[in-house]
């Protein structure tokens, strides 16, 4: 009853969402982001809460949270698509139209409906928006419920507009009316713009409204552990585990793992740059898969406090075991049939050498773990590591757990474990037993039985958060025992809370909060604090945090500035960090391992029509820069070596275009160019940094976000180098000090044009360091954690963009002019 209870809610709250968002009028919502954008308003008369640390109660948390996932929702909606996107209206014609719950249900043939799938938002009208001086009479928002073909069944509400959210209050309007005029009329045409997809946001929807039933509820709203006693909770793990977990990790790096083993209900992990943040998850993943809990070891090995019947006479006990235990007298009919090469079947271990899991008797229950991230490129990061080293057992042994991949884009290096290819292989299989050469392909009944019981049978699930929240994780016959969500700090709180739905007795938060936070559309939503994440919040209300301090990726002159201003400190070097990071070009100063080069005679600019900014002075230095780079150092022309990193996506694309002219030849082999976004989690030897923002008088932008600063300048192994305008820089403390940093450690260059002057010969010698520097074998050391390229994977977070994308300068006055574009 309870699961039917649930289910009631969670459908209920759907139509709530519905019957608000298809009520407004697409119109109104473009005339207000276009005068938000002009004024700067605190959103006073929208209702809105600000983001607190802590909630007395859930009416409060909702209170404050829904307001501003409905301002999202706005944003998403009116986002201006790219410039090369143009708007594509398509013919429709009504079929049919039923009426279900105060809802229309018109079933519309659309014949070039291209990429509109279900959950998709569409715009009706009795006409094209823009074709002559009248405006469109009728016209509506419509959700795609499901497509066939050139068949769709859409959803409308236009009993009228639902003011703020009360959904009580309804008011009638006459577009609405000439819509239901218009859809309840058979063989009636219309027209069809796609908008965007609500699929993410509906099930952050969701899991907002439902934080009452959620795991921990008191927890979330308070930040706080009520009468926490580890002692009496804590799991213990096998002394050859225990063994090779501390031969294996360093010492905060246990400290995680033991507080995810002392089961605290929220373990909170922060894994600065280069700190082993996946190293670390896989060591967790082999100690709560194979803990057993403390109280087994109490009472000279004896269970405590278990309640015992009476005494059975000997001869009733052998009865009762042969009947229980078949296997006693002989073999346990499940251990004949073992997995054969390494493959059960089911789970391929894509021909990596690691034996498949067999459960021993000795293991009364196997834990089961849902791992989640906010973007597919940051989970398949963590499936092909577990892929490529496998976890450890009990015994010390190297093993590959039966895991599975589920969800939309996995990358084809982990392709072995996706949903998709599993539940082929098995329909492959049924096929050839069955000898029905009619039946390829499966019917849906057989997939989604296949699915349920991959699902099942899977020790580890990976999932994107928003995919965590879909129907197929409803039909599970037992939810997980543990959640792990990597680059938590990259979720905005609704988002976290879409897996937790599934049901979980504990739950790591795995990110880091001064790096790149989630994205927000809205700049009002952004302004009240939606951004934050949980982790963030948990952290500001003093939540215990367990971080990560020894990094093994960059040379400590590059690690002394982000460690300084932004970790307190306490980030040290590994081993031999110092020695694994050198390089031959650190002959020079302007090439050692961190510089500053001044342009001050740079002047930013945008392109027209657009949002973003370009830096032409900026783009020319550091081509010059990258041409005596790569002369004198030809294992630079590489992209897997030397990257070019921008805040702005109009900059990247000047990069690549001038790259093009000027070298004639695509940038994409000889070196990375990207965006501070898409570079989130990876790593190269040489990062040249093009800041763009140089004015007098103006901001610097989100250029000042110090999070992007963080990521931007923590790419780089050997060398970080930065371009920008020191002056205009300045006006920001946290530049401010790296500009001064630079300054101190004699390390800041000023240029002037022609630029190429500075990279001539007799100029390059006056730069020489003191101490040459030799080419160093580039041997990583066991434990450091490898950025796995997964170049070409669609970083599709869980608001929808890509990661090569600008965000917008909220608080700047201009609002957000191009979507993603920074005004």
């Amino acid at each position: 009853m309870a699961v039917d209870k649930n289910k009631l809610q969670e459908e209920a709250c759907i139509l709530r969402f519905y019957k608000i968002v298809l009520s407004w009028d697409y119109l109104r919502l473009l005339k207000e982001s276009h005068k938000n954008k002009k004024t700067t308003g605190d959103g006073s008369s929208l209702n809105l809460k600000e983001v607190k640390d802590t909630y007395k109660d859930v009416e409060d948390y909702i209170a404050t949270f829904e307001p501003l996932l409905f301002e999202e929702v706005k944003a998403q909606i009116i986002q201006e698509k790219d410039e090369e996107e143009a708007t594509e209206w398509m013919q429709g014609i009504i079929a049919e139209c039923s009426e279900v719950n105060g809802f229309y249900l018109p079933m519309v043939i659309c014949v070039d409906a291209g990429s509109i799938s279900q959950n998709d938002l569409l715009l009706l009208s009795n006409k094209k928006f823009g074709e002559g001086k009248e405006l469109p009479t009728a016209y509506a928002f419509a959700l795609v419920e499901h497509r066939q073909q050139d068949k769709m069944r859409l959803r409308l509400n236009v009993s009228g507009e639902v003011k703020g959210l009360n959904t009580n209050d309804v008011q009638s309007c006459s577009r609405l009316l000439n819509m239901h005029a218009l859809v309840t009329e058979v063989q009636r045409y219309l027209v069809v713009m796609k908008i965007c997809s609500l699929s993410t946001i509906v099930r952050e929807y969701v899991a907002l409204r439902s934080v009452s039933s959620l795991p921990f509820k008191d927890l979330i709203l308070t930040a706080a552990e009520s009468n926490y006693a580890a002692g009496d909770r804590a799991w213990k793990i096998s002394r050859p585990l225990k063994e090779y977990i501390e031969s294996n990790h360093n010492l905060s790096q246990i400290e995680a793992i033991n507080a995810g083993l002392s089961r605290r209900d929220f373990v909170l992990i922060q894994g600065p740059p280069g700190t082993g943040k996946t190293q670390t998850i896989l060591g967790l993943l082999s100690a709560i898969l194979h803990a057993t809990p403390a109280r087994v070891y109490s009472n000279k090995g004896k269970l405590s406090g278990v309640k015992r019947g009476p005494e059975l006479p000997v001869q009733d006990k052998y009865n009762h075991w042969e009947k229980a235990s078949p296997w006693l007298a002989g073999i346990n009919p499940r251990d004949e049939l073992m997995p054969i090469d390494g493959d059960d079947g089911f789970f391929p271990t894509s021909g990596n050498e690691l034996k498949p899991e067999v459960v021993n008797s000795s293991r009364k229950y196997r834990v089961r773990v849902l791992v989640c991230a906010p973007s597919n490129s940051a989970l398949d990061e963590i499936v092909l590591r577990l892929l490529n080293t496998g976890i450890r057992d009990e015994n010390d042994r190297a093993y590959s757990p039966k895991i599975v991949r589920i969800g939309l884009k996995p990358h084809h290096s982990v392709q072995a474990v996706s949903m998709d290819y599993l539940v082929e292989q098995k329909l492959a299989g049924m096929d050839s037993q069955s000898g029905d050469k009619q039946k390829q392909g499966g019917s849906t009944k057989d997939k989604d039985g296949i699915r349920a019981s991959i699902l099942d049978e899977a020790v580890i699930v990976f999932s994107t958060l928003s995919f965590s929240g879909s129907a197929l994780f409803s039909k599970l016959n037992r939810g997980f025992d543990v959640v792990i969500i990597d680059e938590a700090a990259q979720a905005v709180e609704p988002a976290t809370l879409v897996p937790l739905a599934n049901g979980c007795k504990q739950v790591f938060l795995v990110g880091d909060p001064v790096q790149l936070p989630a994205t927000v559309i809205s700049p009002i939503a952004e302004k009240f604090g939606y951004g934050m994440s949980l982790f963030k919040r948990f952290q500001k209300a003093g939540y215990p945090v367990q971080m990560l301090r020894t990094q093994y990726r960059m040379h400590p002159e590059i690690r002394s500035f982000p460690s300084r201003e932004f970790y307190d400190e306490a980030l040290e070097d590994g081993p031999d960090v110092i020695d694994q990071t050198k390089r031959s070009w650190h002959e020079y100063r302007c090439f050692g391992p961190f510089s500053f080069f001044d342009i001050h005679e740079g002047k930013e600019s945008q392109p027209s029509g657009s949002g973003s900014w370009v830096n032409v002075d900026e783009v020319d230095f550091v081509l010059a820069m990258y041409h005596k780079l790569v002369t004198r150092y030809p294992e630079l022309k590489s992209s897997s070596r030397l990257a070019i990193i921008s805040p702005y996506r109009h900059q990247v694309k000047l990069f690549r275009d001038k790259f093009r002219e000027t070298f004639g030849v695509g940038s994409e082999k000889v070196v990375d160019i990207n965006t501070v976004d898409g570079f989130q989690g990876r790593e190269k030897d040489v990062a040249i940094f093009s800041c763009v923002r140089a004015s007098k008088d103006r901001s610097i932008g989100f250029v000042a976000d110090f999070r992007r600063m963080n990521v931007g300048i923590t790419r780089a192994r050997s060398s970080v180098l930065v371009v920008g305008s020191a002056t205009s820089l300045k006006r920001d403390k946290h530049w401010q000090n790296l500009v001064e940093s630079a300054e101190t450690r004699n390390v800041l260059f000023k240029v002037s044009k022609p630029y190429t002057d500075f990279f001539s010969d007799v100029n390059l010698k006056s730069l020489e360091a003191k101490e040459s520097l030799p080419e160093r074998p580039e041997v990583l050391p066991e434990d450091m954690e490898v950025s796995v390229p997964i170049d070409g994977v669609a970083d599709d977070t869980e608001q929808g963009q890509a990661g090569d994308q600008d965000w917008g300068d909220a608080g700047e006055g201009e609002g957000f002019d191009g979507g993603f574009d920074e005004d």
